[in-house]
């Protein structure tokens, strides 16, 4: 489909919400097929209206259905547009938030659950076979930055967590990529808003903060090495212990703060 040629809606079908999401669903074709760049900008409304053949009020619920989605982000006024975005995990874990909020479950929950996953995802970064040039340099990075930040409870946090992500997003398996993607973000957006509220250092103390990174430090040597049940079994004993922290501020589940994170928010 050429974006200048008129597409024919399905007109037996009745009602306003009705071509509205048929609408919605040929840009969400578009947008997941990559025929619309992540960040780039829809066509204008004007151009849209002609290609679909819709009025304004049908396209722009389309619009709102795709926003909601997390998949545009609708900027109004004279310089604005409708903001394309490639889903992510984030948008996963808003939703996956949602239904555990619905069902009234704690974040300790979504901690067991990382506990499971992660492990996994560090010991396939253990088995790629291109692990010392695609993995180790970045998780090695990051742990540097953790080391430089040690002292900043809030920075040393999303340091840490951005190691934790790292080992989902290395694994090579997408997946379980985006699968526990979600969880991470998830449980990082709660972290992050935990460490904000509890800036002492008493929080979480100097030397245990240290004794985190040192284990990240020999996760990263593990890895480099090819072991994968070492790693795995590291992995796990360490989110056991380093999760405790922010399920000691309540165990609710707040969609909100991974909503912040989909991209556009």
């Amino acid at each position: 489909m050429h974006a200048s040629e008129p597409v024919q809606l399905r007109s037996t079908v009745p009602g306003f919400r009705r071509i509205a999401e048929q609408v919605a669903d040929l840009l969400r074709a578009r947008i997941l097929s990559g025929e619309l760049a992540d960040g780039g900008l829809l066509p204008k409304e004007d151009v849209l209206q002609a290609e679909y053949q819709v009025s304004k009020p049908s396209l722009r619920e389309a619009m709102r259905i795709l926003e909601a989605e997390g998949l545009v982000t609708v900027r109004r006024g004279n310089t604005g547009g409708a903001v394309v975005h490639h889903p992510s995990a984030a948008n996963v874990g808003y939703s996956l938030a949602m239904v555990l909020t619905s069902r009234e479950i704690g974040i300790d929950d979504v901690a067991t659950a990382l506990q499971e996953v992660e492990p996994a995802c560090a010991r396939l970064c253990a088995r790629r076979a291109d692990r010392l040039t695609a993995v180790v340099p970045e998780l090695q990075a990051i742990h540097e930055r953790s080391l430089s930040t040690l002292h900043d409870l809030v920075e040393v946090t999303e340091h840490s967590r951005a190691f934790h992500e790292a080992l989902v997003d290395l694994c090579g398996n997408e997946t379980l990529k985006t699968m526990a993607g979600a969880l991470e973000a998830l449980w990082s957006s709660h972290e992050k808003a935990w460490a904000e509220h509890h800036p002492e250092p008493a929080s979480l103390p100097l030397e245990e903060r240290r004794a985190a990174l040192l284990v990240h430090g020999r996760m990263i040597e593990l890895i480099e090495a090819g072991d994968a049940t070492a790693v795995g079994e590291l992995a796990a004993g360490h989110l056991r212990s380093a999760q405790r922290y922010p399920s000691t501020a309540g165990p609710v589940i707040h969609p909100t703060l991974v909503r912040d994170r989909r991209p556009g928010a």
